[in-house]
């Protein structure tokens, strides 16, 4: 993030403090409860938000090396996405041009060649079909014709985006906009080193996991003896770009901070910047690495989905564990901490709320959802959310 940005960000944030205010979005909205439970509802979601929009996938440090992989079918699609020798990312759709089996069952690994379970038809990982058996009895083809089917990939900014339908179209101008292009290109994001995935399953629909993201109102009450030891409540920044945007939380370590000189000052020193990138992910910068949480719906259902969490690390911290873990520390047992810290306020209080909210809403007994005039991340996310599927905008009402 840009020098001049990090300081307005932080300055905001500290203004706020001084003053016991926070952002405002002028009123609040009331989203119906169809949004969250309606069956017709979710087969429109499912079709525009994942089967045929670019997704992603991971981040350059999935696949560190050259001729490393990554499977996935969290968006309906079998996906294979590689490194070739040459270092350029790659995606295929993980389908056997034979017929049709799944080529690659792991989740991620190093390998150059693929070869089908079912007749041990061999590809190598720039999709070309390299070998069959006994091909004198199973007749002479044209290998040119049996090759993997190439998917649109893009890799920029750290961030791996894959498009599942062969005629898509991944245009990052649209996707993310300049803006926050240009803010991107000042992280460092793609020198990120992927640690360790998390999956948690959850009564709810997917929606409801990305809202629990979207406000810090609730961190003095549900968060009490956890994150609000760590973060101020109800006091943050918000922007948007396009369809996606970026909330940044207040740390304690401001205070401390703020007696510094501003030069010596750090975004992420003094606040937690939450990206929303349209439309189901959430990605969080440290000091240390990233967080990046995929949403999805599971079971073909509106009322069930899972989180994909991955934990990501600067290549400088780890290198600092293992010169620790000559002085007798537990360096693996700190990333282990981290995960479980993580996991108990994510997992064992956000989501835990959010399906209570679900069987509520279930239950008929709300019509709604009120999302306050201090949660302007959680109107943007929901307006966009509408427009994306040609809806009306919800009303904002005076409060």
């Amino acid at each position: 993030m840009e020098r001049v940005e990090q300081l307005r960000l932080l300055k905001g944030l500290i203004n706020h403090l001084d003053h016991n205010t926070n952002i405002n979005a002028g009123g609040i909205i009331k989203t119906p409860a169809d949004t969250y439970i309606s069956e017709e509802r979710f087969d429109r979601e499912w079709n525009t938000f994942f089967l045929n929009h670019p997704q992603i996938i991971g981040l350059s440090g999935d696949l560190l090396k050259p001729n490393s992989f990554v499977t996935t079918e969290d968006f309906g699609v079998p996906i294979l996405a590689v490194r070739d020798d040459t270092g350029e990312f790659k995606a295929y759709a993980n389908v056997c041009p034979h017929r049709g089996v799944t080529i690659e069952s792991s989740k991620k690994g190093e390998k150059s060649k693929f070869s089908c379970p079912f007749h041990g038809w061999t590809f190598n990982n720039e999709g070309n079909l390299i070998g069959y058996p006994k091909k004198e009895q199973f007749g002479e083809i044209d290998k040119d014709c049996y090759g993997l089917k190439e998917l649109p990939a893009i890799e920029k900014f750290g961030f791996l985006w894959v498009h599942p339908k062969r005629e898509g179209i991944i245009d990052l101008d649209e996707l993310l906009g300049k803006e926050l292009q240009a803010e991107f290109d000042a992280w460092n994001f793609q020198s990120l080193v992927f640690a360790n995935e998390d999956l948690y399953f959850t009564d709810m629909n997917w929606k409801l996991a990305i809202d629990t993201f979207g406000e810090t109102y609730h961190f003095s009450v549900l968060h009490k003896d956890s994150l609000f030891e760590s973060f101020y409540g109800n006091c943050q920044m918000f922007d948007s770009f396009q369809r996606n945007g970026r909330l940044i939380l207040c740390k304690r370590t401001i205070d401390e901070m703020r007696k510094l000189p501003d030069s010596e000052w750090d975004i992420c020193a003094g606040s937690l910047p939450v990206y929303y990138l349209f439309p189901n992910i959430i990605f969080m910068p440290t000091q240390e690495g990233a967080f990046l949480v995929k949403e999805y719906p599971a079971e073909n259902s509106p009322h069930k989905s899972y989180s994909k969490i991955s934990f990501y690390f600067y290549p400088h911290v780890l290198e600092q564990l293992k010169e620790l873990e000559k002085t007798g520390i537990d360096g693996k047992q700190l990333l282990e901490d981290q995960y479980g810290g993580f996991a108990s306020v994510i997992r064992d209080e956000d989501y835990v709320a959010a399906a209570s909210s679900h069987k509520g809403l279930r239950s008929g007994n709300i019509d709604y959802l009120t999302f306050g005039k201090n949660e302007p991340a959680l109107h943007h996310y929901h307006n966009t959310y509408r427009e994306a599927l040609g809806m009306q905008s919800l009303p904002l009402e005076e409060a």
